[in-house]
């Protein structure tokens, strides 16, 4: 069973969609799991996953209730509407994104990703989980940004910047761009970038790499200087 986010007073922020506060919505998401784990969830349930008592869980059912995303009466089981399960797959859907974009992305610890992704889940709206989710196909379907890329982003994180690395990366890079080796000039030229030839014209682009030229010729084979 997945345990349920539980959002501290002073991290409320109300949902942009729907007007419920972020408690509400962290109560929903308990009764979603809940659900799908065991048909119906029981007041003793939700306490038992949220960490609350039951007096909390009777007023959080309440004004769910009073929403039209619940159907509730006192010592009955408790059922989402259609309205409180299309919510709550929706929270559980921006939940699960956040989630994964933080671990498998910004390479945080899971525990520490999922702390995030409780508080975030409550504020992020539709328009930028959409735009999240564009972003993370990208990463997987671009070949430019395969998993390579994110295996360079955690070696990052663990030893900093790593200019010889980012020059070998950056030649192999442009390898690929043509097919053919690239060569190695001005080593310890602070001032050196690369250059591109592009429809007749050549334009200069400086890195943080140092020491790497390369012309590109779009009309035909690359150019080295």
């Amino acid at each position: 069973m997945k345990r349920s986010c539980q959002t501290r007073e002073s991290d409320m922020v109300p949902d942009i969609a729907e007007g419920l506060s972020a408690s509400l919505e962290d109560y929903l998401q308990a009764i979603y799991h809940l659900q799908e784990s065991h048909r119906v969830a029981r007041v003793k349930d939700i306490a038992d996953q949220m960490n609350v008592q039951p007096a909390s869980v009777t007023g959080a059912l309440k004004a769910l209730a009073n929403r039209g995303f619940v159907n509730y009466s006192p010592y009955s089981p408790i059922t989402l509407t259609a309205a409180g399960r299309r919510l709550g797959q929706d929270i559980v859907r921006r939940h699960d994104i956040l989630k994964e974009f933080f671990i498998n992305t910004l390479q945080l610890h899971p525990q520490q990703a999922e702390a995030n992704a409780c508080r975030i889940q409550h504020a992020i709206d539709a328009v930028a989980v959409d735009r999240l989710v564009h972003f993370l196909e990208f990463l997987k379907l671009c070949p430019r940004t395969n998993m390579e890329w994110l295996e360079g982003f955690a070696l990052y994180l663990r030893k900093g910047p790593q200019d010889s690395s980012c020059r070998d990366c950056l030649k192999e890079c442009l390898d690929r761009v043509d097919g053919s080796p690239a060569r190695m000039q001005g080593e310890g030229d602070n001032t050196a970038g690369v250059s591109l030839r592009l429809r007749g014209r050549s334009t200069s682009l400086r890195r943080a790499v140092p020491g790497f030229r390369r012309k590109v010729n779009t009309r035909g084979a690359g150019e080295r200087k």
